[in-house]
């Protein structure tokens, strides 16, 4: 049985752990510079960026949903989906869907007027996931990002 849980502290190292498992899965392990101690600041610190929920199957973290809240000039107030994640033996269950319902019903309840994220070009088995949801996927915009 899955059970679908919001986050804490003690769940950070399986969550960094789920992190680099994607990174290898997206070929770019060598890009993470990300550490259990930012995230215990940025997540658990005065002023956390972000929030996640954890799946958990018998007393394993076995997949997670990372988010954090920003603000559209167009639309207002919106949940981005950083990372959608689940272990490698456990993809195909539904386990999935059980985190991406959950992170849509936190955007409401918030009241968010919607969600946005990111998914490669070639990660086929997410974007069918995600046309499954009816998700817009838009190709005229450019990701941009500066490294400080």
């Amino acid at each position: 049985m899955t059970t679908i849980r919001q986050g804490t502290k003690e769940d950070l190292p399986a969550a960094l752990e789920l992190i680099r498992e994607l990174a290898i899965y997206e070929k770019a392990e060598d890009q993470v510079s990300n550490t259990l101690e930012m995230m215990e600041q940025d997540g658990f610190g005065d002023h956390p960026v972000f929030g996640f929920i954890v799946a958990e199957e018998n007393n394993k973290i076995v997949g997670m949903s990372m988010y954090y809240w920003r603000y559209s000039t167009w639309k207002g107030k919106r949940i981005y989906l950083e990372d959608l994640i689940v272990t490698e033996s456990r993809r195909g269950l539904g386990i999935g869907k059980l985190l991406f319902d959950e992170t849509i019903a936190i955007g409401k309840a918030a009241g968010a007027t919607g969600m946005m994220w990111q998914v490669l070009d070639w990660n086929e088995p997410a974007i069918n996931f995600y046309k499954k949801y009816n998700a817009k996927m838009e190709e005229e915009w450019l990701n941009c990002h500066l490294d400080f």
